[in-house]
């Protein structure tokens, strides 16, 4: 393929997974955020896809990540600041055409991920596109078992603290929800002097991420 897509909840890992990808096939990756492109000067969204595409074609076989796609892939439109619509729509319409410039075998696959596939403008899917969408969910209990096995590796733990009693704590967790509730109770038992963590530092942990998920949602 071409193009794939990668759609999920934000956290759960998709730009990791592309990089991943990069790094398994062992070939370049060329990282960009849609909103790297959205600018307020004319010219300078379609100008920074062109030079992408460039880049890409000269060090293929590579792969090309756009992380928040929807910044510049919203259905034409559908885009809440009017002002700058013309100069999105510019960008998208570049990125069409390169997408469109180079055959399957030109050895450059591109993936993209959003939060938001609903939102995007429907000429991004059509075949030859990102015509594959990749669903890439929330951890389950055992995923986030293992997620805490990875990020639990450099605390100092005491002997109470068991992956899978975290996992069953942190329901709808994401893997970066998981990585900051390590990182804060390791700065919780910081906070109270102590050399190791203990269960109910993480549980503080969870309770204030839990607090702050709430405040976004």
């Amino acid at each position: 393929p071409k193009g794939a897509l990668l759609v999920g909840p934000p956290g759960t890992g998709k730009t990791l997974l592309a990089k991943a990808v990069a790094g398994e096939a062992n070939v370049p990756f060329f990282s960009m955020s849609g909103s790297d492109f959205v600018e307020m000067f004319v010219g300078v969204g379609a100008s920074r896809v062109r030079d992408l595409f460039k880049q890409a074609k000269e060090k293929s076989p590579c792969i090309v990540f756009i992380d928040e796609i929807d910044a510049i892939g919203r259905a034409r439109g559908k885009n809440p600041n009017m002002g700058s619509n013309d100069e999105r729509e510019n960008t998208l319409n570049q990125l069409l055409t390169e997408m469109d410039g180079f055959d399957t075998n030109s050895g450059v696959i591109i993936l993209a991920a959003t939060n938001r596939a609903d939102i995007l403008d429907r000429a991004l899917m059509r075949a030859g596109r990102f015509d594959r969408q990749i669903h890439v969910e929330l951890p389950d209990l055992n995923e986030r078992e293992e997620i805490f096995m990875v990020h639990l590796k450099p605390i100092k733990l005491s002997p109470e603290v068991q992956p899978a009693f975290l996992a069953k704590q942190t329901p709808g967790f994401s893997g970066a929800d998981i990585a900051n509730v390590c990182n804060e109770s390791a700065l919780i038992a910081a906070r109270k002097n102590k050399n190791i963590v203990d269960k109910q530092d993480f549980l503080d942990a969870v309770d204030r991420i839990v607090g702050g998920l709430e405040k976004k949602n």
